[in-house]
């Protein structure tokens, strides 16, 4: 699986860079950057950051 963003969605809230601060990081800018990749151990995690974005603008595929 791997993470995927839609940036016209995302408005760089960074709810997802609270929940899982090892895939998901605001930039010096305020600008989002991710990992598409990840390790299983963190999926929980992962999905707590997709569940917390405002926008649903992050999605797990295969």
């Amino acid at each position: 699986m791997k993470i995927f963003v839609d940036r016209v969605k995302c408005q760089n809230h960074g709810q997802c860079a609270i929940s899982a601060p090892t895939n998901f990081e605001l930039d010096a800018n305020g600008e989002l950057q991710y990992q598409e990749a990840f390790s299983e151990e963190n999926i929980s995690d992962i999905e707590d950051a997709a569940d917390s974005c405002p926008l649903q603008a992050i999605l797990l595929t295969s």
